[in-house]
């Protein structure tokens, strides 16, 4: 594939993508399925590692994850609730354990535990009792959920010594209860969950606790978050302490010493996975050791020490009724193939991505075919091939269309691209789009202005642009279908809030193109103003070690436009922070601190500095905290009741300071 049609594939498979993941971890109603989500993942991987440029900070391959509801208070993780890389067939779980000997040498072994098909979560404990429950969120922020926890029978409220420890396990429904509840709902005539997760994850973020445990959940623990002061020096040896500690675990991992145990464990419940009183989507492989798992480290997304295989896809046929076309935000026109319902895995499937024309045309897809739909677990749904055979010569074909279906302009398709493009910057849906991406989670983040109601402002003409928003009035919301006094006074309070974000949200909520959400923090990092970066040349932008050429050249063309430059003032007017209001960007090199760039760990009781404390002042002064000893640990703090820690650091020769050398430096 040429440099330009890989470029365009992967932004094209980027906002697909995000998409996707937005209805899966927000919304709770995904319109696709695992299988196919991977697909695209791992297409969009293999390109990025092929173009390397084209990979950006916000790529969905570089995504911890999904975003957080309002509708619960945010919790942020003390330690990060990465992801796992996947694997889908042998080949991929031999090229695992190449990299891990390549890494470690041949002397580790591997836990392999079943991969809950539910939702992952971090419990907190203080002194023994359980303090808070969050949902995994996008990885370093979640949403706390305690008291609809507290209903999970298996979950202690109460562990059997006054530790604080923070553990993580996967909230689930067994069979039973799935069937249970989807009878009640069917019995009042209410439509059932599609399937075991998203009953878990819709009953664990119910505002009324009475509701989640009227739903009978369960959960198995699956890690300590941080070890810390404990003996404890493999995976194993953790989920046989949480298991000490009152906490329920899946009894079904087991200890392999090389990977051919590995497979042959992944071949026996591939088969066996029918007999489960819940679901599960794959096998999770980790190595065990602590040590190695360090030595291994992780990507900015995935551990490099673990991985999930996930079960082979199911296929299903059914018949393409119809094509459907939209138009993005960028002006790129998707078309839609539109199924009869059929199920597959415990999710009804309707629609399926076509990506766009060329694909239609390899794969000669007509309406009113016999098509395969490929799926596995809960995500994308995808059709994978039409059955010839079974054609009976009335199947229409489809051609697209020359005009924008919103606007009627010429469609175009620009040098490089494989999408038709509307490129009349006044087309109805790429503005009405733009307003969808503008108050979405990661931009101005306006909780209340779902695409519902975006599309409602739009259609009633109150909105055109994003400093319309701003201008809102009370009286006109009231009038509007479904809106009372209570919601549109949390709307516009929201969007009053949301003129106090930190210009990063107000350039990803712009839409530049090419700028995802990290490249709109360094830019407003590196300019602090709009102002400043405006008038930005394409020199000074390059000169950023993230920019290219191609953002480079999209900002400058984008703020030398006189409508950007009318809407800048706009916002100005309605009172719309306009200025970078986080911790300046300051190189590992450029901080004057003995900590810069120096791997610490911290053992034994701190008297005077709590743990948490002390890791965030580190870190603060450029140093990175992790939770066991290596060859890699520049520096160990050991406290009172220092235990094997010390000893490990002593016999490493890696230089130890007590609390009051840490005080003295941190002090300084």
């Amino acid at each position: 594939m040429e440099w330009n049609s890989a470029e365009k594939r992967v932004k094209e498979l980027q906002d697909l993508l995000n998409k996707y993941n937005y209805e899966y971890h927000v919304l709770d109603k995904p319109s696709v399925t695992d299988a196919e989500y991977d697909q695209l993942l791992r297409e969009l991987i293999k390109l990025e590692e092929e173009y390397p440029s084209l990979k950006s900070a916000d790529s969905p391959s570089q995504r911890v994850g999904g975003a957080v509801l309002d509708s619960f208070e945010k919790v942020q993780h003390r330690t990060s609730m990465l992801s796992l890389g996947n694997a889908f067939n042998e080949e991929d779980l031999r090229d695992f354990d190449r990299k891990v000997r390549q890494a470690v040498g041949e002397e580790f072994s591997y836990v392999c535990e079943l991969k809950i098909d539910g939702l992952a979560v971090s419990l907190r404990y203080e002194n023994g009792l359980l303090a808070q429950g969050a949902t995994r969120g996008d990885g370093t922020i979640g949403e706390d959920i305690t008291k609809n926890l507290k209903t999970i029978r298996s979950i202690p409220l109460k562990i059997s010594e006054p530790l604080s420890i923070e553990v993580r396990g996967e909230a689930f429904m067994p069979k039973g209860s799935f069937g249970a509840l989807n009878k009640v709902k069917e019995e009042k005539g209410e439509e059932p969950f599609a399937n075991p997760r998203n009953a878990a994850a819709g009953s664990l973020r119910q505002l009324d606790p009475k509701i989640a445990a009227s739903r009978n959940l369960d959960i198995f623990l699956y890690a300590i978050a941080d070890v810390g002061d404990t003996e404890i020096e493999s995976h194993s040896e953790g989920l046989d302490r949480l298991e000490e500690l009152g906490f329920k675990t899946n009894k079904e991992r087991k200890r392999c010493e090389n990977i051919e145990e590995v497979i042959q464990y992944v071949e026996e419940w591939t088969t066996r996975r029918p007999d489960l009183s819940y679901d599960i989507d794959g096998i999770v492989i980790k190595v065990d050791s602590l040590d190695q798992q360090e030595e291994l480290g992780t990507t900015a997304k995935s551990p490099r020490w673990a991985i999930a295989y996930k079960f082979p896809a199911e296929e299903v046929v059914t018949v393409l009724r119809d094509i459907e076309l939209s138009v993005g935000r960028t002006g790129v026109v998707t078309p839609t193939a539109i199924l009869d319902p059929v199920r597959v895995a415990g999710t009804t499937v309707q629609r399926a991505s076509l990506h766009n024309e060329d694909l239609i045309r390899e794969k000669d897809i007509k309406i009113g075919d016999h098509v395969v739909i490929k799926k596995a677990g809960d995500i994308i749904p995808e059709v994978v091939n039409v059955l010839e055979d079974r054609r009976t010569g009335e199947e229409q074909e489809f051609l697209m269309p020359s005009h924008c279906p919103e606007c009627e302009s010429e469609l175009v398709r620009l040098e490089g691209e494989v999408a038709l493009r509307c490129i009349n910057p006044k087309c109805p849906a790429q503005i009405r789009e733009g307003l969808i991406h503008f108050v979405s989670r990661n931009a101005m983040n306006i909780d209340g202005l779902g695409e519902k109601v975006i599309s409602q402002l739009f259609r009633e003409k109150l909105i055109v642009d994003v400093a319309d928003l701003y201008k809102l009035k009370k009286e006109q919301l009231l009038e509007l279908e479904r809106m009372g006094e209570k919601s549109v006074d949390n709307l516009l309070e929201a969007i009053e809030k949301s003129k106090q974000n930190s210009l990063e949200k107000l350039l990803f909520g712009l839409g530049i193109r090419h700028v995802g959400a990290k490249a709109a923090k360094t830019l407003a990092q590196q300019f602090n103003t709009i102002d400043k970066l405006a008038k930005a040349t394409k020199e000074e932008l390059t000169a950023i070690n993230e920019i290219g050429d191609k953002m480079a050249d999209a900002v400058v063309a984008y703020f030398e436009n006189e409508e950007v430059q009318e809407l800048l003032i706009e916002l100005k007017q309605v009172g719309v922070n306009l200025e970078y209001k986080g911790p300046k960007l300051v190189a590992v090199d450029e901080i004057d601190s003995y900590f810069a760039g120096k791997t610490v760990v911290l053992t034994g009781k701190m008297e005077q500095l709590g743990r948490n404390e002390a890791k965030e002042k580190i870190e603060a002064s450029g140093g990175k905290v992790t939770g066991s000893v290596s060859k890699k640990t520049d520096l160990v703090i050991a406290g009172e009741d220092a235990g094997s820690k010390l000893t490990k650091a002593q016999q490493l020769e890696i230089e130890v300071w007590d609390e009051a050398k840490l005080l003295e430096e941190l002090n300084r």
